[in-house]
């Protein structure tokens, strides 16, 4: 949980990703050598922070290119607390985790690698989660990030914050990083748990801090108001056991209405702001929230989800959203018509192994009556499914079938 924070704060010393990286590891295993001798510290995070930041003044003494520096620098570190803010310009990111994003996100790295290195640095995601989201081989993501380590130290890039055009040029990596930590959260890859809550709150946090740091950006409010909506269905999602609950079955007075107003406030600000049509993130927030203002499942606007779909399809095309939009087209026409588009969905290469096409197809087929055929892809998607709670879910579905 505070890995991702520590690597943050030593990076601004260190001015080196993987360096910090492998710091914040000698402070977890400093940690875990000393803590059941001397006690837990009343703020481990603290500790870890101190810890790490030491070992990394001693690695800036020890490096005689930084001589020149560590006068100034070595006694301004040891002398001011970890927890003390630093005077930040008005137009600054006064958020370690924020400026981390923006530096993994720099132009030097392809758009796949800055998005790859940071959940792996922030996310705590492993390289298997992070294949998962990005529906490759988990070998790619692995040379993504050792490439994006390299160059980021082969071409001395600087833990600074972006200003005036070029940190605009990097918030849409920024952007996508923090929605895909939010949906590995939201839906575990794989393990026990379908949720991983700190993930969730780490994205939610991070947008929240860059809604009011941009405020004239649209996107920004949509992506903040999408995960507000998502988040407001969290206690809801899960039963008793930890076992899925699909959205139709959902105790709706369970959603957070705190969290749902806050959705419709970042939504609006999204709209007021936005000087053509909606961007990705805005037509995402305004599907959830059609969700959202339905008080049964049964009073959900489905024609209006499909219409938005189609926009989302149109602006942002990709098998994932068109799988989306066959969900909802079989709520408003049937699953005749849906169960078309995901046939034609069949042949796509990014979806090969993606458990949700077989899964959405045999509920499609469940409800046409093909029950034998059903199964059958229940199973098929139960094996592609590395998440325990769903593998139990559609193994469940499955049964039902016979």
């Amino acid at each position: 949980m505070e890995s991702p924070r520590v690597i943050a704060g030593v990076a601004r010393i260190v001015r080196d990703v993987a360096i910090a990286e492998e710091l914040a590891q000698d402070a977890l295993v400093a940690a875990l050598e000393r803590w059941p001798r001397d006690g837990v510290p009343d703020n481990p995070g603290a500790w870890l922070m101190a810890t790490a930041k030491h070992r990394a003044i001693d690695l800036v003494r020890r490096r005689e290119r930084y001589a020149r520096k560590l006068a100034e620098v070595g006694r301004d570190l040891e002398a001011t607390p970890y927890h003390v803010d630093e005077p930040a310009d008005p137009d600054d990111i006064d958020d370690d985790l924020l400026r981390l994003v923006f530096t993994a996100c720099h132009p030097v790295l392809s758009a796949e690698s800055r998005i790859a290195l940071t959940l792996r640095l922030l996310g705590g995601l492993t390289t298997a989660e992070i294949a998962r989201a990005f529906l490759v081989p988990e070998t790619t993501v692995a040379q993504r990030i050792v490439r994006a380590k390299r160059t980021l130290a082969a071409k001395g890039v600087a833990f600074e914050v972006p200003y005036g055009p070029e940190r605009d040029a990097r918030l849409g990596s920024v952007l996508e990083v923090i929605y895909l930590i939010f949906n590995e959260g939201y839906a575990a890859t794989a393990g026990d748990d379908l949720l991983r809550p700190a993930l969730c709150e780490d994205a939610l946090r991070l947008a929240r801090v860059l809604a009011e740091l941009m405020p004239k950006e649209p996107e920004v409010h949509g992506l903040a108001s999408l995960l507000e909506f998502q988040a407001s269905r969290s206690a809801a999602r899960t039963g008793p056991n930890g076992e899925p609950v699909l959205l139709g079955d959902q105790n709706r007075t369970r959603w957070n209405r705190l969290l749902i107003a806050r959705g419709v406030t970042a939504l609006g600000r999204a709209d007021a702001v936005a000087t053509g049509a909606p961007g990705p993130y805005a037509l995402q927030a305004a599907i959830a929230a059609c969700h959202a203002h339905a008080h049964r499942y049964e009073d959900t606007d489905w024609a209006r989800i499909v219409a938005l779909y189609g926009l989302l399809a149109a602006r942002s095309p990709s098998p994932v959203v068109e799988l989306n939009r066959a969900v909802a087209v079989s709520m408003a026409k049937g699953p005749g018509p849906a169960l078309e588009i995901v046939d034609r969905l069949a042949g796509e290469p990014a979806l090969r192994g993606y458990h949700l096409l077989p899964s959405v197809r045999a509920d499609l087929l469940a409800r046409l009556g093909r029950t034998a055929e059903a199964r059958a892809e229940f199973e098929r998607a139960a094996s592609l499914a590395r998440n325990e709670r769903e593998r139990e879910l559609l193994r469940a579905r499955a049964q039902d079938c016979r």
